[in-house]
């Protein structure tokens, strides 16, 4: 055969661009064995030659090549104009011949399926899935090239140009081959997922079958029966009620039939062969080397695969065993930050952490506690910190997996507990000493003078080294901190959760518990929050300033500046807070995050904002006000309780704990990011000399290499071609950008996910953890970067998530909502420093509180009441 028309067992996975991912797909099954039926592919040289008749083809694609897909009309019309003109083409004479040839081979007997097959179809990275046409039980040779042609042409259906449009393809570089297979006339059809796409969960199969042709399931006009499997075994059956199945008919074409009542509750498939059926999934996702979304026919009793697609839709799993059953804990859950990584902020952060405890997955790190939650002790005061220090719903669902009798019956490594003990034992003293005996007025004095001491020495051992020794330096720097930094800074900032959490047990609900969270003394984030307020009240004076910012380009932010009238003088105080906080920005534990000092516009929102939604000076009187009502909360909390005995005493030396601590919470994460910044200063040094040297086509590129790789590169023993892995990694980081990570998940696959329930809750409510006492009514406003929104006074922040970036919002928000986050994280924080309420940690917040809705955020009892949508 030419290369225009190839039989389905020429083909495989190799022939990916002659016959596009369906019919690759299937010509591999049938070389690896598996019951396929006979058929043959129409190539995409054939689709070539045929758009090539087609004159008006190069217009429709420049119109392509400009459409709005949000522009429906137009997008309707235009499809429609194409579609239309390929549909009134011949098929070239000699490409005719070649498909009737084909036809007759195969048996001009049989009925056919003829479907489309995109080269940019059934993809590890893109399924495509639905968005060309399929036509069963085709006969006859007219009727086979006629819908071979509607194939081509449905490469231009509506939801194919908006999804290729949407997800960057050239529509002139997906090219369409049809796929022309003997028409199986089943009994029962059905779709098998090797793994489940819902849960995640590698070990099990989800099998939905129905009695006739899959159509009927495809186009959701019958529920199909749904079961499943885990390691040979059936855990799950559901019977449902099927009313109607599609048939084939002699003459060609489909009917849809009313089952009988027997039907309709009849179990389509016998547990025997749904195992058989499980099995057979498994086998043909272990042949392509990942999970699989499978269709299958029964037909006189054999089974038949007619399509195999990789699933894309699973989250990634680190790469780790399965067994022994194991929990995951997302690190961006936990430190604010849920985006994507670059390879190099992933490399960087598991080397300042034990990679064998840091995985990556999904461009994301995850935390395995496992071994320590094996023993009883981790069992019972893990999930406790984990509520109390992050998030609730983390802590719900690691209670729930750490409680299945599968991953109990696996015991700690010997000797795990006593090395523990071991490690553990210092800081524990510290701490207690802390807690108990040392003076805490002196906490951030000897906080500071360390971490002025690591940086210093950081600097200085990067400061007059350059090449492979300053890349180097950099990972020895990095290898050591969490071993320098852990010990010196936990006995300080650990103080912080364990007085809250003792004041809370010994005093219950007290109010003035919430007041003493305000205004804390001497907090670097509190402190860079209102040196923006700063800068804004600097900025009324200058009107010419503030029209300059609202246009201001990075490129050319500082030489711009100086030419408005008071620019020198904003100018000199932006650097100076740029001194101390430049290194900072939203998502900051990502080195490769641009940093305020790189891109100083990012900062202009909030300042501009801050100017809008807050008088001048109101934010250090808000300060001063809290700090008053803290000390005067610490008065009453002391008359309460009295003077004398055990408990007065502990609660007063808690309150002045709780208090300098509390200053300190953000500190250690201060200093990592002044070492990450001091760290990335010099990288990027030497990925600008690898540009030089012709090794990387930009410094930026440095971003999608490892620490490791780039130590290699400099010592020019690079093992792979690097405009080709970071052309591979900016495609895996984009795709992976994409996807919602779970905040837990096992090591089978398996997202794990634990409403908290709340009693009498009222329609229209999302559920979270209260984090934030009050309850407020305002205007939700949906913000997903800081940079790229303003807040207005009165308004409600609606976030993913928050880190130190997004602080300067605070001033202007009236209440705060998340995604992501606990009683110890940022957000909650300094909602409760500014005595806003706050609810965190509400899945789907995104969304499903719609920007402008009006809604109440319940800070007491941890829900967010959708009022209204915005008119």
């Amino acid at each position: 055969m030419t290369a225009s028309v190839l039989f389905l067992h020429e083909v495989d996975q190799s022939d990916l661009l002659r016959v596009g991912g369906k019919g690759a797909n299937l010509g591999e099954l049938m070389k690896a064995g598996f019951p396929v039926p006979g058929g043959f592919c129409v190539t995409t040289r054939a689709y070539q030659e045929f758009i090539g008749t087609c004159p008006e083809m190069e217009g429709f694609f420049e119109e392509l090549d400009s459409l709005d897909p949000a522009d429906l009309e137009t997008l309707r019309e235009l499809g429609e104009r194409i579609r239309s003109t390929l549909l009134s083409l011949e098929i070239p004479g000699h490409l005719r011949e070649e498909i009737i040839h084909a036809w007759e081979r195969v048996g001009k007997e049989h009925a056919y399926a003829v479907r489309s097959s995109a080269t940019a179809e059934d993809l590890p990275s893109a399924s495509f899935a639905g968005q060309q046409d399929t036509y069963l039980n085709i006969r006859g040779r007219d009727e086979l090239l006629k819908h071979v042609r509607k194939c081509w042409a449905s490469l231009f259906t509506d939801r194919a140009i908006v999804y290729r449009a949407k997800n960057g393809f050239d529509h002139r570089q997906v090219h369409l081959s049809v796929v022309v297979q003997r028409m199986v006339n089943p009994e029962v059809s059905g779709i098998m997922f090797s793994a489940d796409p819902v849960s995640g969960n590698r070990h099990v199969v989800t099998i939905d079958a129905g009695l006739g042709l899959g159509e009927a399931l495809v186009s959701g006009i019958v529920t199909a029966d749904l079961y499943k499997v885990k390691d040979g075994e059936i855990i799950h059956k559901t019977v449902s009620d099927k009313k109607v199945a599609i048939y084939s008919v002699p003459e060609g074409g489909t009917v849809k039939k009313e089952l009988s009542p027997e039907q309709q509750k009849k179990q389509v498939l016998s547990d025997s062969r749904i195992l058989r059926l499980a099995e057979w999934g498994k086998k043909i996702e272990a042949h392509f080397g990942s999970p699989q979304d499978i269709e299958f026919c029964i037909e006189n009793g054999d089974i038949f695969i007619v399509q195999s697609r990789p699933i894309t839709s699973l989250y990634p799993l680190p790469d780790i065993p399965r067994e022994p059953l194991r929990v995951l804990i997302s690190f961006g859950h936990a430190q604010m930050m849920t985006e994507a990584m670059k390879p190099l902020g992933l490399s960087v952060l598991r080397t300042v952490f034990p990679k064998v405890v840091f995985l990556e997955a999904g461009n994301r790190l995850y935390l395995d506690p496992s071994v320590l939650l094996r023993t009883r002790i981790g069992r019972t005061v893990f999930p406790r910190v984990l509520r109390q220090v992050f998030d609730e719903s983390l802590s719900l669902a690691v209670r729930e997996v750490i409680e299945r009798p599968e991953f109990k019956r696996h015991a700690p490594p010997r000797g795990f507990l006593r090395k523990a003990r071991r490690a553990v034992a210092p800081v524990a003293k510290e701490i207690w000493l802390n807690l108990w005996k040392r003076d805490p007025n002196r906490f951030k004095r000897i906080v500071e003078s360390r971490m002025e001491t690591i940086l210093g020495e950081v600097r200085t051992a990067l400061d007059g080294v350059s090449g492979v020794r300053r890349l180097e330096t950099v990972h020895r720097v990095l290898d050591s901190l969490a071993l320098r930094v852990v010990p010196q800074f936990a006995p300080f900032i650990a103080c912080y959760p364990i007085s809250t959490l003792l004041l809370r047990t010994w005093l219950k609900e007290d109010a003035d518990l919430h007041a003493l969270n305000k205004s804390f003394s001497g907090n670097v984030t509190s402190e860079m929050g209102l040196e923006i307020g700063d800068l804004a009240d600097l900025v009324r004076d200058w009107p010419e300033v503030e029209r300059y910012l609202q246009e201001a380009k990075d490129e050319t932010f500082w030489s711009g500046l100086s030419e408005v009238p008071g620019g020198e003088q904003f100018a000199e105080a932006f650097r100076t807070f740029l001194d101390r906080y430049g290194m900072r920005c939203p998502g900051e534990i990502d080195m490769t995050r641009p940093r305020w000092r790189e891109a100083p516009t990012l900062l202009i929102p909030s300042i501009l904002g801050h100017m809008q939604s807050v008088k001048p000076g109101e934010h250090r009187k808000k300060f001063a006000e809290g700090e008053k009502e803290a000390l005067e909360a610490a008065a009453r909390i002391r008359k309460r309780v009295g003077t004398r005995g055990f408990k007065a005493k502990r609660v007063s030396r808690l309150i002045e704990v709780f208090r300098a601590s509390g200053a300190l919470r953000e500190h250690v994460k201060y200093l990592l990011v002044n070492i990450l910044d001091e760290c990335k200063k010099a990288i990027m040094a030497e990925a600008e000399e690898l540009v030089k040297r012709g090794l990387l086509q930009q410094a930026e590129d440095a971003h999608f290499l490892r620490l490791d790789e780039l130590i290699r590169m400099a010592e020019g023993k690079a093992t792979e071609h690097i405009p080709t892995l970071v052309a591979r990694r900016k495609e895996e980081f984009a795709r992976h950008q994409s996807m919602k990570p779970p905040g837990v998940m096992t090591s089978e696959g398996e997202i794990v996910t634990v409403t908290r329930k709340v009693k009498d809750l009222p329609p229209n409510a999302l559920v979270g953890t209260a984090a934030s006492a009050g309850v407020a009514e305002g205007i939700a406003r949906v913000i997903l970067k800081p940079e790229e929104s303003r807040l207005k006074e009165g308004e409600i922040l609606v976030a993913p998530h928050t880190d130190p970036g997004w602080t300067p919002l605070f001033q202007s928000a009236k209440a705060l909502v998340t995604e992501v986050g606990g009683l110890m994280t940022h957000g909650s924080v300094v909602a409760r420093e500014y005595g806003i309420p706050a609810v965190v940690g509400v899945e789907g917040a995104i969304d499903n509180i719609p920007d402008g809705a009006r809604i109440r955020v319940d800070g007491n009892r941890g829900f967010v009441e959708i009022l209204e949508d915005q008119a």
